[in-house]
């Protein structure tokens, strides 16, 4: 299954990231910029949502349980360097000490340093190939230290999630050398090195999703 980027008649034919922010359909859509041009983001289904909020009510918790001085966005769009791009995580954690070196948070709530976001979550859909490729290269570049993929209905390729296809969350950690990538199915138990005290279960991911 595949989508293609939403029409929009007030939409420019290329966009910049501050119009992309000046620019939000009253309908409630939710919109990414790639390339200068806003793309609808795929409807959600209700488990991807599941996943979500399991996630962010996971790592919410553990943050004020290790006392951090870390949070869990409620929303936030990211800047990555490339020009004409913009992205809408879908779990962001933020290092709040940093937000007072970034430009558009107070005004936009926008990041645009890598540096104030040690962990970045997708939740994988029909847009696989955005996740897996564009933003994991624009994370990467941005610095940011841990990426993971939550591929729980094994949308992806093969070459992205392994043979035979198979529920999996792919995490990324950030090296000198770039992303390491390391993948975690049913039965294991997640290993996040920005969060390293975090006991958390494959199976309990999937299971958010009922």
């Amino acid at each position: 299954m595949t989508y293609a980027p939403a029409i929009v008649d007030d939409a420019p034919s290329l966009m910049t990231f501050d119009a992309f922010l000046d620019w939000h359909p009253e309908d409630g859509r939710r919109f990414e910029l790639l390339h200068g041009v806003p793309r609808e983001m795929p409807n959600p289904l209700g488990s991807h949502e599941d996943v979500i909020a399991f996630m962010k009510l996971v790592l919410g918790m553990h943050l004020l349980k290790v006392n951090s001085s870390w949070c869990v966005a409620n929303s936030a769009t990211v800047r990555p360097r490339r020009e004409l791009m913009g992205y809408e995580p879908d779990v962001v954690i933020l290092d709040r000490p940093k937000l007072k070196d970034e430009p558009l948070w107070g005004i936009r709530s926008s990041i645009v340093n890598g540096c104030s976001i040690p962990l970045v979550i997708e939740v994988v859909s029909s847009n696989w190939r955005d996740d897996y490729d564009i933003k994991f290269s624009d994370y990467e570049v941005m610095g940011i230290t841990e990426y993971w993929l939550i591929d729980f209905r094994a949308l992806a390729a093969v070459r992205a999630i392994g043979k035979p296809k198979q529920p999996t969350i792919t995490v990324c950690y950030l090296t000198d050398d770039g992303y390491e990538l390391r993948r975690f199915r049913e039965g294991e138990q997640l290993v996040s090195r920005v969060l390293p005290e975090l006991d958390l279960a494959v199976a309990d991911i999937f299971a958010a999703t009922g």
